[in-house]
């Protein structure tokens, strides 16, 4: 990702303005998510707070779970078929089965599906125009929206998981006791 220009919310090359804005946006955020987790190892990873918590990596692969929803549902593409398909349909819901499933995994692994889901996303954004971004359709309780809210909405979720990430990591400093979901009862301090 260039970041000579992630300061600035402004016209990409090979986008028509609005939706080099949206990418500017987006290219910003993943940015950000990208330097909370990039020196994380496998232990970092896969740590749960408590019984209930997520892990940073099933976070970061429900940040590209609901990127690739939002490819099925805008942009046409079907996007659970693949090699990944099976943990990114895990990763969608953050329940118990993503907090079990998603793990032993290093950060490169997490970085490539989050790339290859975004790299998606931009060739689609790249052959759309902004009236695009303007079309309307009935999304939560029957509400209208357009395709502009509905991108906003996946980078507003990736910095809300970025800031639980953030959390994460302050709340242990990365000082991990053996402790897992596995053996952490809900009245046990984890």
């Amino acid at each position: 990702m260039k970041t000579n220009n992630l300061y600035l919310i402004t016209d990409v090359e090979n986008y028509t303005p609005h939706i080099g804005r949206l990418v500017s946006m987006m290219n910003y955020v993943r940015w950000s998510t990208l330097d909370e987790v990039e020196d994380l190892n496998v232990q970092h990873l896969d740590y749960l707070h408590d019984a209930h918590s997520n892990s940073i990596g099933g976070l970061l692969m429900h940040i590209a779970a609901v990127e690739a929803s939002y490819q099925e549902s805008t942009l046409g593409l079907n996007s659970f078929k693949g090699p990944h398909s099976e943990e990114l349909r895990i990763a969608l819901d953050l329940a118990k089965q993503a907090r079990t499933r998603i793990k032993r995994h290093g950060v490169d692994h997490y970085l490539r599906i989050l790339a290859a889901v975004r790299s998606k996303t931009l060739h689609e954004f790249a052959s759309r125009d902004d009236r695009w971004l303007d079309e309307q359709t009935p999304f939560w309780d029957g509400r209208p929206a357009n395709n502009y809210f509905k991108w906003f909405h996946v980078f507003e979720d990736e910095l809300n998981h970025r800031g639980q990430i953030r959390w994460l990591k302050l709340r242990r400093k990365f000082t991990f006791s053996p402790i897992t979901a596995s053996t952490c009862s809900p009245s046990a301090s984890c």
